[in-house]
């Protein structure tokens, strides 16, 4: 899962059948704990002999005993009963919220195997920014190869690049680094995820390449922090960086090149930027919530229709659901108020680096039409595009794209400088 700006209606809403879904589960329990057993007021025969005539109220003929009011207790047994009915809907309501996902989820329905490999932690280091900020930086491949930054979506973490780990990492120096706040790297000390600020922590990462000319690699948010750092270090270009690979991005706020943008852009100030706020005001409640979601499936039938075309397996799915539960709220929520004031269409058109822009053919996160045009505004790109994919096409879609950056990285090595190499215009990804 990924985390973007209009996404956060997305996040409320799944905490609110959540909480309805417990409410509804311990209200019904409790009505069977209340009425599994009632009293009841029944008449019974008195076994006090009758009285003789003339002896109190009684008529001078009564015989026998005579019924008197007692009270009794009725216990529940199971049956077609309202009882019953309300033991078994709270219990599944209660089942569902904790675990039974399992049963609704798309997960039960996904292929397995194809799993995302478990990759070994690479040789780590820390990187001091010059904010302060500690980063989390880990070095894959020959230490002699051409280095290569990757740059994860936002709400994961490095182990996004598990797969580029296992397919480029034997030919390539990969220098892959935890945004701030997530995974093993530190928060801000003043608590601000700008695009600015992320950029010139990028800067700060590049440094620790050793001085080779880097190519960058970024997905979602990644294209955002790559291209603000375009913006803001125009001399690198060409120097410290030698190639850009952008993959499901945008060049502005992503709420206007997303699907239904209008909806999105009219609620951005009275709706979507308030409930950022309360995510970073709530955050411990939204970690519980997002638990929840992800042990009773709502959140993964959210990967599912955001993140992937049906094809992907049941642990590629799960394995981005789980970051559901691993990403800070808060983070996450300062992170989407800093991509509402993101903005580098101004940058496109004087990027003077190779540069291959990646898309899927499906995603209605980030629209493919946003990287047609950013192919075509910056000199040179070229495009691929992974079919069927969405927003995580790259994820899905691993051989497939890792072959196509390895075929652009490897013409940018052969190339001389200022030579542009020719790229197929697609690459079919298959089921």
């Amino acid at each position: 899962m990924l985390f973007m700006p209009f996404q956060i209606l997305g996040i409320w809403l799944r905490g609110l059948l959540t909480v309805l879904l417990l409410g509804v589960g311990l209200s019904l329990l409790g009505y069977w704990y209340s009425h599994r057993e009632r009293l009841v007021t029944e008449p019974v025969a008195d076994p006090r002999p009758a009285p003789r005539p003339g002896e109190g109220d009684a008529a001078a003929g009564d015989q026998g005993p005579f019924p008197v009011p007692q009270v009794g207790v009725v216990h529940w047994e199971f049956g077609a009963n309202r009882e019953t009915a309300a033991l078994v809907g709270g219990a599944g309501c209660l089942m569902w919220s904790l675990g039974g996902g399992w049963l609704v989820s798309p997960r039960f329905r996904r292929r397995s195997g194809a799993e995302p490999p478990v990759q070994d932690r690479g040789e780590g280091q820390t990187v001091r920014c010059p904010d302060g900020t500690q980063l989390h930086v880990e070095f894959f491949g020959p230490a002699d190869a051409d280095p290569v930054v990757l740059v994860h979506g936002w709400g994961l973490d490095s182990q996004e690049w598990c797969y580029a780990k296992r397919e480029l990492g034997a030919r390539y120096r990969l220098i892959a680094w935890d945004l701030p706040g997530l995974g093993r790297s530190e928060r801000p000390p003043d608590r601000d995820w700008a695009l600015d600020k992320l950029a010139r922590h990028l800067d700060a990462v590049i440094a620790a390449a050793g001085g080779k000319p880097v190519a960058l690699v970024g997905h979602s948010i990644g294209t955002m922090i790559i291209l603000t750092y375009c913006g803001l270090f125009p001399e690198a270009l060409g120097s410290r960086v030698r190639g850009l690979v952008l993959a499901h991005g945008t060049y502005t706020n992503p709420v206007r090149t997303t699907h239904r943008a209008g909806l999105y852009t009219a609620l951005q100030k009275p709706v979507l930027e308030p409930l950022c706020h309360l995510m970073v005001w709530l955050s411990p409640v939204v970690r519980v919530l997002n638990w929840l979601s992800y042990l009773n499936g709502s959140a993964h039938r959210s990967t599912e229709r955001s993140s992937f075309s049906g094809n992907e397996s049941r642990g590629q799915l799960d394995f981005m659901t789980r970051y559901y539960c691993q990403a800070p709220p808060d983070v996450v929520a300062r992170g989407m108020l800093a991509m509402f004031r993101y903005d580098a269409s101004g940058v496109l058109g004087s990027i003077p680096v190779p540069t291959l822009v990646v898309t899927g053919d499906e995603d209605r996160t980030c629209l493919p039409e946003a990287s047609r045009l950013m192919a075509a505004t910056i000199p040179g790109a070229k495009l691929v595009t992974l079919s069927p994919a969405k927003h995580c096409g790259l994820f899905e879609h691993h051989e497939p794209f890792h072959g196509a950056v390895a075929e652009f990285l490897d013409r940018r090595s052969a190339a001389r400088p200022g030579l542009t190499s020719p790229l197929p215009a697609a690459v079919p990804a298959g089921p």
